[in-house]
């Protein structure tokens, strides 16, 4: 097990290498002046003494080799640079952004694992029946509206209409931003920052609930049927303890997959979702940093989103050995 993580760490780096590399040239490569664009925009006329500073303050006269060892120098000091655009420092940006986020994506998987299981275990045990058609189109429909299309009915139906209508003050959701910044135990809503994050969250966690519900599903029919789920049975089992003992747990490993990814997902990429409802995280950083080719926000940034995203995926195959016994990862446990 030992070295089985030690070499998929080992694998983070070249995996974080390529990946920003890639960013770093593709950003040489679009079109239009970069220190052009930090001085005042490609629309107008910039001072040459101007842009002239701004090439040297940042070292955009240097050849992009030389720019690309350089920020691989700072970047394993862990030292992100500052932003193009207010000078702020990357690191500073990154720490606020990726808060937010963070919090974000726990609700989004919380209730993905809350709902999605727990529908996908009724539907596979009340197979074929209303509720189970019902969960089918339900989760089929879910999989196939887009976040932000999904995210534009959600603010309709429940902030613009309860205003409209003038429901209770309790009832009426917000549309954008992230409220009062309130929070308990980091990630626990507090005061009116509850309806700032419910909207967001269920747009975020929407097709991940959807799939995993189905893969709930699948993986449960497919556990119900093994010759050991009939032995429990046999064994004088109720349903109650066949299931949830036995079968569960077994049908938890392709679901644990999704979830793992999921939350490495959320907390990265999820620029529509963000966008859409003007949530300052991660995935809406990384947009804006597309649009004002603020390179060095968008490589921090990316940056972290490439780590959590690796350790993550580690951290969900190192519990395959917890859910399933008979897996032993790594030379020292395998037989």
């Amino acid at each position: 097990m030992t070295s089985y993580i030690i070499r998929r760490l080992l694998l983070i780096i070249p995996t974080v290498f390529v990946a920003l590399s890639f960013l770093f040239f593709v950003f040489f490569m679009l079109p239009g002046d970069p220190a052009q664009l930090i001085a005042g925009g490609a629309d107008r006329a910039v001072d040459e003494g101007v842009q002239q500073r701004i090439e040297e303050r940042y070292g955009l006269d240097d050849p992009v080799i030389e720019q690309f060892t350089n920020y691989w120098q700072r970047t394993l000091q862990w030292d992100l640079g500052e932003s193009f655009l207010n000078r702020r420092s990357v690191n500073e940006i990154l720490g606020e952004r990726s808060v937010n986020s963070l919090r974000l994506g726990i609700w989004a998987v919380i209730i993905e694992i809350v709902v999605g299981i727990s529908v996908g275990l009724f539907s596979a045990i009340r197979r074929y029946s209303w509720g189970d058609r019902i969960t089918t189109i339900v989760t089929a429909g879910a999989s196939a509206i887009p976040v932000f299309v999904l995210g534009f009915v959600l603010q309709y139906l429940f902030a613009v209409q309860p205003n409209k209508r003038d429901w209770p003050e309790w009832a009426r959701l917000r549309t954008s931003g992230i409220g009062p910044d309130e929070w308990t135990f980091f990630f626990i809503p507090t005061g009116e920052q509850w309806r700032y994050l419910i909207l967001p969250a269920i747009a975020l966690a929407s097709v991940s609930t959807a799939l995993l519900t189905r893969m709930t599903r699948g993986s449960m029919l497919e556990v119900l049927r093994a010759d050991y789920m009939r032995t429990a049975k046999a064994k004088g089992l109720n349903n109650r303890q066949v299931v949830v003992r036995h079968g569960l747990r077994n049908a938890m490993l392709p679901v644990v997959t999704l979830i793992g990814i999921d939350f490495g997902t959320v907390i990265g990429v999820a620029v529509l979702t963000e966008t859409t409802f003007s949530w300052p995280g991660l995935g809406s950083q990384i947009f804006a940093s597309v649009e004002d080719r603020d390179l060095p926000v968008l490589l921090g940034l990316t940056l972290a989103v490439v780590l959590a995203y690796a350790l993550i995926n580690l951290i969900v195959d190192v519990s395959y050995a917890w859910f399933d016994p008979r897996i032993r990862l790594g030379k020292g446990g395998s037989e």
